[in-house]
């Protein structure tokens, strides 16, 4: 890992030289007033971007990257329905398909701009194994999912537990976390020791909550009237490491609880427009009462595409509509939750542009008719142009995306296709 000069690139209005040394920014400072030092410069990859923007890297807070090859399986049809669907294709997956689904969406993700994922899925080791031969920052999850069954419970405690220690032997650019499915899919009893190990790991902890109308009602129906949100914090889950799916329907008490107990909430705008979850997500009530909130894309088989930029406009543009206040999640905090958002969410210095902040860069290309206007860098970006615009993408101080080349694309798509076939 060497050291990587952006020379001449605009960030946040100013061009200036950004200067990588090994997996940290080490320097950004305006090109006008003479850059980077010539000794800076030695030994150093030159790079220059006339005509281009740096922003970080996007931060997926919840996906799922197995399920990339299941787009379009379950459409028109209800939440709970789909969901039964989709366990019965996901009954038939191996190692082998987990393995090539992922590479198709770090392929996506790529070249889309994210270059951290917040992964929620099955066979990890596979995934892991995908991401880091992408050189992408994965954040994978064991994930809890017993339905009731005791001795599924478990067979799953000692499979996290092997997991987590081969964890141990991965790079510091990888990130093993504990995944509780929801409290409709998994026993009080487990939902409890995966909370306990998380913490005694200091692991996060990802859990959809909220995420259905239906799953508000049986949870009130079964636990005396409270809600998901009331039944976990009861529970003692809720958290500062707690990283909540959805987080869709709720009362005011719960919009409370999630902010004094600073949980981290991730909107999936898209999912949940497309299964009809809903779409009045509370951001300004969540914002204000202290929790943090971050973008997420969800799995190919309900929102069907790991596209942050578009995420990113309809949550914007949805707030907007149903409020009815063009002034509602303006720019600035749209762009927050994409990347630094996520970073005060799993604990990594990610998600800005600064010194001494891991590397993790998109290079845009703004000489296109979409950054034409007049208009602020980041309403061209988020309302108007598409993610072709990502030039190059680094991640951890490499490129793993150069003039929007990814290596062996073609050769990907081609060994995902033989995997599919055999479904």
């Amino acid at each position: 890992m060497g050291k990587i000069l952006l020379k001449n690139i605009v960030k946040e209005g100013v061009e200036s030289d950004i200067l990588i040394d090994g997996n940290l920014i080490a320097e950004v400072v305006p090109a006008h007033a003479g850059g980077c030092s010539d000794d800076m410069c030695e030994g150093v990859c030159v790079v220059d971007c006339k005509g281009k923007t740096a922003v970080p890297g996007f931060v997926n807070m919840h996906t799922h990257a197995g399920m990339s090859m299941m787009r379009g399986i379950g459409e028109d049809i209800a939440f709970h329905e789909w969901l039964d669907r989709i366990w019965q294709v996901e009954s038939k997956i191996d190692d082998e398909w987990v393995y090539h689904a992922t590479k198709v969406a770090c392929l996506e993700m790529i070249k889309t701009g994210t270059t951290t994922f917040n992964d929620h899925y099955w066979h990890m080791p596979m995934a892991h194994k995908a991401a880091v031969e992408f050189g992408l920052r994965p954040v994978l999850s064991y994930v809890f999912l017993d339905r009731n069954d005791p001795q599924e419970s478990e067979r799953q405690k000692i499979q996290c537990e092997e997991m987590y220690r081969e964890s141990l032997t991965w790079n510091d650019q990888s990130v093993f976390a504990i995944a509780i499915h929801a409290i409709y899919s998994v026993r009080e009893e487990m939902i409890l020791w995966a909370t306990e190990y998380a913490r005694k790991h200091g692991l996060k902890i990802h859990i959809h909550v909220s995420e259905t109308r239906k799953e508000v009602e049986d949870c009130m129906a079964q636990h005396g009237g409270m809600s998901p949100v009331e039944y976990l914090d009861s529970l003692g889950v809720l958290g500062p490491d707690v990283i909540a799916a959805h987080t869709l329907w709720l009362s005011e008490n719960d919009v409370r609880i999630l902010g004094e107990r600073k949980v981290n909430c991730v909107h999936n705008v898209n999912s949940n427009l497309k299964l009809a979850s809903g779409y009045k997500f509370l951001y300004n009530e969540l914002r204000d009462a202290g929790a943090n909130i971050c973008l997420g894309t969800d799995g190919c088989a309900s929102s069907n595409n790991l596209d942050m930029l578009e995420t990113m406009k309809t949550s914007a543009m949805i707030q907007k509509a149903w409020r009815d206040d063009p002034s509602a999640m303006p720019l600035s905090e749209i762009m927050e939750m994409a990347t630094a958002n996520a970073g005060v969410a799993l604990g990594l210095n990610i998600g800005k542009i600064e010194k001494g902040a891991l590397a993790d860069i998109l290079i845009v290309d703004t000489d296109n008719y979409n950054f034409l206007s007049p208009g602020s860098f980041e309403a061209n970006l988020i309302y108007s142009a598409h993610s072709d615009c990502i030039d190059s993408v680094i991640c951890n101080g490499e490129f793993i995306m150069r003039n929007r080349v990814v290596p062996g694309e073609k050769d990907i798509l081609a060994q995902a296709k033989k995997v599919l076939s055999k479904l």
